[in-house]
């Protein structure tokens, strides 16, 4: 073996990396991004659940308990509310994972030795937020009661594990049975449907590999109408992928569909047009299929699948990463999904997240559409 031969190859091979932009970007910086992504989304100690309290007591026992349960990083009190018509605005708009109803008894039985009558009503859509919320609040309740009575029940010479004077009882949303896969499923559309993404950052990195794009470019098309002609067939691919895996899912994992289909069918068009936008960008900027695909995988699919909520809280996440999951179309598309499928929501409450994927869809072509030069490269 010649080391000179072996050296002219790798002395070559370094400067293709270092001259290649994307290639050096993936062998460099894409192992540190994989890191970030995996450290902060399998690692999520949940945190900062919101929940609303109802209290119907609203004596100066009730309040010390509300700011027990709700003191350090576990718990975050989103709202004091008024009546139970409001927990149900606020579980539905999915501002809160939990809430608590104290009963106007709450004082008098307590201090009277009868029991802490508590109820609890968590959202099905994050049955583990609220189980986190459900768990916690026991928790504190009983440090609480150990707190309250201590002096009353070493008078009576009494033990507090002989009282049992917690009466919890919890009211499920949306998902009464729990079962994961009510809420999961939902969530995992949105990775589903970033396939017809992929496949455009493909096609034009191949056209772009191979010169085909020659023909194109000879043509009086702008770059825009180019762009959104690329697009257009794989939106019509994406939307019968719509319609197949509701029906399938509803079919074959029994998830209900209490929504309206027409509205998701909709919003789900918007959400493709969002998606397919990063798709663009990619095949915008990439020149070869290889660092299209891996790219892709890392743009697309990895965030999707860890940082937009549908396995992990979002608002258990670091901060930057919630800043960051706000410009990932999948975690506007899993909220309406989820909302959509299970609590039925209509557009009154998904309008936000529907605004947002639009507009991060014209920022994504929009990028697209200003770098991409109609002429060789």
């Amino acid at each position: 073996m010649s080391f000179r031969h072996l050296w002219a190859v790798t002395r070559k091979e370094i400067q293709h990396i270092l001259r290649d932009r994307a290639t050096l970007i993936l062998v460099l910086l894409t192992p540190t991004a994989m890191l970030l992504i995996f450290a902060y989304s399998l690692t999520v100690e949940l945190q900062h659940i919101p929940i609303a309290v109802l209290d119907y007591d609203r004596g100066a026992t009730s309040r010390d308990f509300v700011q027990q349960i709700t003191a350090g990083d576990d718990l975050d009190l989103y709202a004091q509310v008024a009546s139970e018509d409001e927990i149900e605005d606020l579980l539905m708009r999915g501002e809160i994972k939990a809430a608590l109803i104290i009963h106007p008894d709450f004082s008098r039985d307590l201090l009277a030795l009868r029991g802490m009558p508590l109820q609890i009503i968590i959202d099905g859509t994050e049955p583990e937020s609220g189980g986190f919320a459900v768990d916690h609040i026991s928790w504190r309740a009983e440090k609480f009661i150990n707190t309250a009575l201590s002096d009353q029940l070493q008078t009576m010479g009494l033990a507090l594990d002989t009282l049992q004077p917690l009466d919890l009882r919890v009211r499920t949303w949306f998902n009464p049975s729990l079962k994961p896969r009510n809420d999961v499923i939902p969530g995992m559309i949105s990775i589903m449907l970033g396939f017809p993404a992929l496949s455009v950052a493909l096609t034009l990195a191949h056209e772009r590999e191979h010169g085909t794009m020659e023909q194109l470019m000879a043509t009086p098309i702008t770059r825009t109408e180019l762009l959104l002609g690329k697009m257009l067939p794989y939106i019509f691919v994406g939307l019968v992928n719509v319609v197949l895996i509701p029906l399938f899912a509803i079919a074959w994992f029994h998830i209900s569909f209490n929504g309206s289909f027409l509205l998701f069918f909709a919003l789900s068009a918007v959400f493709l047009f969002s998606i397919l936008g990063v798709g663009i960008v990619i095949g915008v900027f990439i020149r070869t299929q290889a660092a299209a695909l891996a790219l892709s995988f890392l743009v697309i699919f990895f965030p999707g699948f860890f940082m937009t909520g549908i396995f992990f809280p979002i608002s258990s996440m670091p901060e930057l990463v919630r800043m960051e999951s706000l410009f990932l179309p999948g975690t506007h598309y899993a909220i309406i999904t989820r909302g959509v499928f299970l609590p039925g929501v209509g557009l009154d409450i998904l309008w936000p997240y529907t605004v947002m994927m639009f507009g991060l869809g014209v920022v994504f072509v929009g990028i697209a559409a200003l770098f991409f030069r109609k002429k060789l490269g």
